[in-house]
């Protein structure tokens, strides 16, 4: 068994009302207990992946130093954040205004839409299936905490689930939250091959 473990990385508080996509901020990772709760929780002798965006690389060593004992962390662009192009830096409630579409209050843009110079979110869903499958060939049976954004993570949901992003930014992904599913190695082909084991859990 193949598990895998989730975790939105931390708060980026001086940018909550505006998107920010695939850029590069700080977060802030002030809050201790919630980091030393992470450090219980999560599985020793775990595979650690990170993206390519620094504030999932401060997640995990705030995770580290709460207590776990963090290995050098694999970096895995392709489990990095949407890119919203030209949205970047645009006010949430501004761009709300602005839309028509449906998943207004669900995402900052239709799954199936690119904002100008971006990706969709089933582009990110598309790079995200190979990444997880490359993580899964080369650590098949262990434990894998991969430390990411809220877009990857309903991506790993939706290929866990054989469902479409129009449903899966129906997920609630909290900042500093756990996702686990893991495969099934002797499942049925024509069967689920991933369980779902948590969604958005909040560590206490």
């Amino acid at each position: 068994m193949t598990r895998f473990w989730w975790i939105r990385h931390a708060p980026v508080p001086h940018l909550s009302d505006r998107i920010y996509g695939n850029t590069d901020p700080d977060c802030d990772t002030s809050d201790r207990p919630a980091f030393e709760a992470l450090a219980r929780r999560l599985p020793g002798d775990a595979v650690w992946a990170v993206t390519s965006l620094k504030r999932t690389v401060q997640t995990a060593e705030a995770i580290g130093s709460a207590g776990y004992v963090l290995p050098e962390p694999i970096v895995e662009a392709d489990l990095g954040e949407q890119n919203f192009g030209d949205l970047h830096g645009v006010l949430h409630s501004e761009n709300a205004a602005s839309r028509s579409d449906p998943f207004v209050g669900f995402w900052d843009i239709h799954p199936h839409e690119r904002a100008a110079g971006g990706e969709s979110l089933v582009d990110v869903r598309n790079r995200v299936e190979p990444a997880i499958e490359r993580l899964l060939d080369s650590h098949t049976g262990r434990d894998v905490v991969c430390i990411t954004h809220g877009g990857p993570i309903r991506c790993a949901l939706a290929i866990a689930l054989g469902i479409e992003m129009t449903n899966a930014v129906a997920f609630s992904v909290r900042n500093l939250s756990l996702t686990q599913i893991e495969s099934v190695p002797d499942a049925s082909p024509d069967g689920p091959r991933w369980r779902v084991r948590a969604v958005g859990e909040l560590i206490e």
